[in-house]
């Protein structure tokens, strides 16, 4: 690499000795590799101008071929010396990795394969250190993950997922801002963390002197922003948990919460239904959606399936019997003994029942004990108006009738912090409770985890691989 490095280095030099900049301008009137190659029919013969990365280089001496990459494909440049007298010396110049830009006429080469015949040259940027060994098709997570921009250049593919996730999001913004929902930013560090029940990143603000915590959930907010009359309103950000990292989880991710005042649990069921289709339609071509070594089935309508039906017929549990619970989830040698009841519960479907749900479901009708911001069910007392939509065998959505009863909420806020010691010591959101105090009108919620829903829709089984940027284990000192 220092060899290497080096050379590169003494190159730097030899452009600015030709009154060249390695480090380039402004370039003007570029077009997309891509779009070179699609519009070839009607380009042929005509000037163009591509701007890109050299990935490929076969030098001859006095003429040489070149693949140049940008985001949206690459084309190869056919460079011939008596076509670039006064460039040329700087051309000796270019590495594997360069930046650079190439114009002239749109052909096809003797093997067939669309070419520019390059008359124009310019430095765009030198690379000071060669691409990776074998960089087509990197493998090594730990260079992938640590260093996302060499995956980006050495796999187009992982480029092109990226480029769908922004799609994706960007759908889903035009889809909801297309049926009146207004999008708003709510702070990223709360006083009270609040709307999930996740262990919060702590941190502390110097000049107020006081311990504050990134924020574990969007809820509490835009329930705010529900009772100050914003009826239908959505965020799309991150949030942060301090806890475990597997394939699908990672410490901070995205999600999108929405709330419709004058909506329930039904209105919801419509929304992410109808927005999932039109995103796997505008994403993944359609509702039958490869992942792994099978297909996804998200046609609607989506069936409903019962949580504790569920746990009976793939655990083979009585839900309401604990110890029958906590001995099964002995069986996989998991500790029990500091969990709750709905936590057990919780456990038990995650380890025997979400597996199994492979095409998209609703599952509904969950203990209220694990719900303590959702209605219970008029008609089914102890249980939540509330769903899950579930895919390929891991959660994407959460969803309530949202509980509007202050007296009530204050109630199961003060059982979940521990009771009235734990309030009376600030662990309760007192101005959460304030403000549905002033009123907040029937309405549904959702949350949609926006990781998840790419690795759905991109065919990708962890997290890691859609985050640019996850995070990981600090090396070795």
């Amino acid at each position: 690499m220092s060899d290497e490095r080096d050379e590169r280095l003494k190159r730097l030099d030899a452009l600015r000795a030709l009154k060249v900049d390695p480090f380039g301008q402004r370039l003007d009137g570029a077009q997309p590799a891509g779009d070179i190659v699609a519009k070839f029919a009607r380009l042929e013969n005509k000037p163009v101008l591509v701007a890109g990365r050299v990935t490929a280089l076969r030098n001859m001496g006095k003429a040489a071929f070149l693949d140049v990459r940008d985001w949206t494909g690459k084309i190869q440049v056919y460079v011939k010396k008596d076509k670039l007298p006064d460039a040329w010396p700087a051309f000796e110049n270019v590495h594997m990795g360069d930046l650079v830009a190439f114009g002239g006429p749109l052909s096809k080469s003797k093997t067939g394969e669309i070419t520019i015949f390059a008359d124009t040259f310019t430095f765009l940027t030198k690379s000071l250190r060669p691409l990776p060994e074998k960089w087509h098709g990197l493998t090594d997570p730990e260079i992938r993950f640590r260093q996302r921009y060499l995956d980006l250049i050495s796999n187009p593919d992982v480029l092109q997922k990226f480029l769908k996730r922004a799609k994706l999001i960007s759908g889903m913004r035009r889809f909801l801002d297309g049926r009146g929902y207004v999008e708003v930013e709510t702070p990223m560090m709360h006083a009270i963390p609040g709307g999930a029940a996740a262990r919060p990143f702590k941190t502390h603000h110097n000049a107020l002197d006081q311990d504050l915590f990134l924020r574990i959930a969007l809820e509490i907010p835009l329930k705010k922003l529900l009772v100050g009359g914003i009826e239908k309103v959505y965020e799309i950000g991150r949030v942060f948990r301090n806890e475990g990292v597997d394939t699908q989880h990672n410490p901070e991710f995205t999600l999108m919460e929405l709330y419709h005042a004058n909506g329930d649990l039904r209105t919801m069921m419509e929304l992410v239904e109808s927005l999932v289709v039109a995103l796997a339609k505008d994403v993944a071509g359609g509702t039958q959606v490869p992942f792994g070594e099978k297909s996804i089935d998200l046609t609607p309508p989506w069936p409903k399936k019962d949580f504790c039906d569920l746990l009976r017929e793939h655990a083979g549990v009585d839900p309401n019997d604990a110890a029958v619970c906590r001995a099964k989830l002995a069986e996989r040698h998991i500790d029990t003994a500091k969990m709750t009841k709905p936590e057990v519960q919780d456990e038990v479907f995650s380890q025997f029942v979400q597996p199994k749900l492979q095409d998209a479901c609703f599952v509904v009708n969950q203990p209220i004990e694990m719900t303590p911001l959702c209605r219970e069910l008029p008609d089914r007392p102890g249980f939540a108006d509330r769903f899950e939509v579930y895919a390929a065998g891991f959660e994407l959505s959460n969803a309530y009738t949202e509980l509007n009863d202050p007296i009530e909420q204050r109630k199961r806020l003060v059982d979940q912090a521990g009771g009235d010691e734990m309030a009376r010591q600030g662990k309760v959101d007192e101005d959460f409770l304030m403000a549905l105090e002033h009123g907040m009108p029937p309405a549904g919620g959702i949350g949609i985890g926006i990781d998840r829903l790419v690795m759905l829709l991109t065919n990708n089984p962890s997290i890691r691989e859609v985050i640019l940027f996850p995070l990981l284990r600090e090396h070795a000192k």
